[in-house]
């Protein structure tokens, strides 16, 4: 994974991001295992207490389990994943089209131009 943390925000909340996106686009899949606070620390270069506690919220969130000998686990709750991939996009289309709005675009607007970038692509 590529770790590039903001200043803006505190690095647990950034590991806690990334390792969302990566439950909700698969590449930890549902029951995958995850690796190990230790190798996460030394990946993303950060203590490892600071990966404890973003794997914490994760559990109590109910996108990762743990298991006592084992380690810790992607949830098999399908829906569940689902739901937070679905927050996400919201959050992320809502921080787009308040970016529009700032340039001037109305919501007809942004659809005309989502529109039009669509096709074109298409076209490729």
């Amino acid at each position: 994974m590529e770790w590039i943390f903001r200043p803006d925000a505190p690095i647990y909340t950034q590991l806690y991001e990334h390792l969302t996106l990566a439950i909700v686009s698969g590449t930890f899949p549902p029951g995958g295992r995850l690796p190990a606070v230790r190798e996460l620390a030394v990946d993303a270069g950060v203590n490892p207490n600071t990966v404890q506690r973003a794997l914490s919220e994760l559990e109590r969130d109910g996108l990762v389990y743990s298991q006592r000998t084992t380690g810790r686990y992607v949830t098999d709750d399908a829906e569940r994943i689902e739901q937070e991939r679905r927050k996400l996009a919201e959050g992320r289309a809502r921080d787009f089209l308040a970016a529009m709005q700032k340039l001037g675009y109305d919501r007809v607007q942004t659809v005309v131009l989502l529109e039009k970038m669509r096709g074109e692509r298409k076209e490729q």
